[in-house]
């Protein structure tokens, strides 16, 4: 429960704690491709041409905000008459100098204005910065694209979840409810996909609905129901046949009353059971799909897309920009497993 909701607290507040703010964590700084974790270095904020279009605060929070600047990594940096010279870093012992010319403030004598402007660079246009997980093959952030990856694994298990739970509670109450031709149809249904890999039925969704962020919480969730409905099927079988079933039937209380008011609060437990064991999956079939090429596209950061990009690192002696998103996923899905056990134990469901 305590990774759960911490890695749901940073989901809710990434765009405010990650280091680089920006839409999708996408700042690319190229001579910092593939950095180690801890790997520190100083950089420029050079301004760019235009001013980014901003939106409002919420906006911001939800979808970052867009930098004014271009960050350029310096081993230092010295004035020389009316001109800034950096030391550009471009590997580890190579670099090159960058001139830029310090434009004098009207009104002021040139010697004053350039000192002003001098003292002004120093102090607002540098900044140290530092990858507390290393840097990716692109030179953007592990840790912010890590922060604000974990929006897209909560996010397509809660999806999938309530769209897997919702169809196989009304399908699997049906079906155990009224029996016969109902019982016989959905069953079908249930065996039919049963048979098809869940993979290739996501497959042949996405190729239906596209790809995209919301596609594939959809197709995920499209898929995930017939475990559900077959267990809340068997629940109802039983709970059908309990007296207060009987007795709500002899006041005359209508079938979707009874299922819904009298049966469904009774098996609870068995549904919390399986939604924390659909939440868990959804995770690994996101990240499965990501991994694969047709899940959540770039740039936007995913974990399982994370790892596609970086999985030949494994192979190098920096294999951490894949090895990173991959426990961050293990850790998520084992926290739902054992959540799940938990309930299971708790609830004390059996049978199912």
């Amino acid at each position: 429960m305590c990774i759960i909701l911490l890695t749901a607290l940073i989901s809710i507040f990434a765009y405010l704690i990650a280091p680089d703010n920006t839409p999708d964590s996408n700042n690319m700084i190229v001579e910092l491709s593939a950095k180690p974790p801890g790997f520190n270095t100083q950089l420029f904020l050079l301004p760019k041409p235009q001013k980014q279009a901003r939106a409002g605060k919420i906006s911001q929070w939800f979808k970052g905000s867009p930098s004014d600047y271009q960050l350029v990594p310096v081993n230092g940096y010295y004035f020389r008459d009316t001109s800034l010279v950096l030391r550009h870093y471009i590997d580890e012992g190579l670099e090159d100098t960058i001139c830029y010319l310090v434009r004098q403030v009207a009104g002021a004598s040139p010697g004053a204005a350039v000192g002003a402007l001098q003292i002004k660079i120093a102090q607002n246009n540098f900044i140290h910065r530092k990858f507390y997980l290393g840097t990716d093959r692109y030179g953007r952030d592990i840790l912010s694209r890590l922060i604000t990856g974990s929006r897209v694994s909560l996010s397509v298990g809660f999806v999938a979840v309530l769209l897997s739970l919702t169809i196989g509670i009304v399908l699997g109450s049906l079906a155990g409810y009224f029996g016969g031709m109902v019982d016989g149809v959905v069953m079908w249904l249930i065996n039919m996909l049963w048979a098809i890999p869940t993979l290739l039925l996501v497959f042949a969704i996405t190729l239906t609905i596209g790809k995209g962020f919301w596609e594939i919480f959809i197709a995920i969730g499209l898929t995930m129901w017939v475990g559900a409905a077959r267990l809340i099927r068997g629940q109802v079988l039983v709970l059908k046949e309990m007296e207060y079933v009987t007795a709500a039937r002899a006041l005359g209380l209508g079938n979707m009353r009874i299922i819904f008011r009298h049966i469904f609060p009774n098996m609870v437990g068995p549904v919390m059971v399986i939604a924390a064991s659909n939440f868990a999956a959804a995770i690994l079939t996101e990240a499965g799909l990501s991994f694969l090429g047709i899940g959540v596209q770039p740039p936007q950061p995913s974990w399982g897309l994370m790892i596609k990009e970086h999985y030949n690192f494994l192979l190098t002696s920096r294999p951490f920009p894949a090895l990173i998103p991959g426990i961050a996923i293990m850790l998520l899905v084992y926290s739902f497993n054992i959540l799940g056990n938990a309930l299971r134990d708790i609830l004390d469901v059996k049978g199912g």
